[in-house]
């Protein structure tokens, strides 16, 4: 069977549509989205009419939840606060409450279980926290953090922004990167297909060309609080 992961949308519904494009290529039975869906992204209602059209199994991320209830202490730096705040409130504006709802009731982590002797645990940071860091060379962590369910043949995270692939004791942990605001210097979409049968994993991370110039000028129409930064962000692929 075949499955596509998508991570960290982020309101960049541009970049959605050309991955959606790509992987209507390539014969995909599931979908699987991590989270972080529509936050800090010129379009976030668009992103979540796309989202919801897929028929995907989709899981909640830090930024859905920072949506809904917004931000507590600890949660970002004290000295980002005031303009993710504005963010926040200029998000909020161009969703409703059907949309906030729909990310409130999202699970945190679930099992992707499609009949078949192969299964998925799927959450979006780890399966009990949805802000811890797991990065891709912390062997310990990763074992002890995201691998904790037994059962499991492959273990899906986001939230890392950077796509990776690794295999522990037979089994795989897959981060596809970011759709919307990739971070490791690579600006083009990412996701990961994987082909999953008995006793034998596939995984491919796909990088997708979409219009970024195009996006930022989204950010710079829509009066966006922070367009240095997130512009910056979405055509050099880099942190904010």
């Amino acid at each position: 069977m075949r499955f596509a992961f998508l991570s960290d949308i982020h309101g960049n519904a541009t970049a959605l549509e050309a991955v959606i494009t790509d992987l209507n290529k390539k014969d995909v039975d599931h979908i699987v989205v991590l989270g972080d869906l529509c936050f800090r992204g010129p379009e976030p209602k668009r992103c979540l009419n796309l989202i919801r059209s897929l028929d995907a199994s989709v899981i909640k991320g830090n930024a859905d939840e920072w949506l809904v209830r917004g931000f507590k202490e600890g949660e970002v730096p004290t000295t980002a606060l005031e303009g993710l705040n504005q963010e926040r409130d200029w998000t909020l504006k161009r969703l409703n409450d059907e949309d906030l709802t729909y990310l409130a009731e999202l699970p945190t982590e679930m099992i992707v279980d499609k009949g078949q002797d192969q299964l998925i645990h799927a959450f979006h940071a780890t399966p009990t926290n949805l802000f811890d860091v797991i990065n891709p060379d912390e062997t310990t962590k990763i074992e002890h953090q995201l691998m904790q369910k037994d059962e499991a043949d492959v273990y899906a995270y986001g939230h890392i922004h950077l796509p990776y692939i690794r295999s522990f004791h037979g089994k795989n942990v897959v981060n596809p990167g970011s759709v919307g605001l990739p971070f490791d210097g690579h600006p083009l979409a990412s996701y990961i297909v994987g082909d999953l049968e008995e006793g034998r994993h596939s995984f491919q991370i796909n990088r997708v060309p979409y219009n970024r110039e195009h996006v930022v000028e989204l950010y710079h129409q829509g009066g966006y609080p922070d367009i240095e930064t997130m512009g910056r962000v979405v055509f050099y692929g880099v942190k904010p």
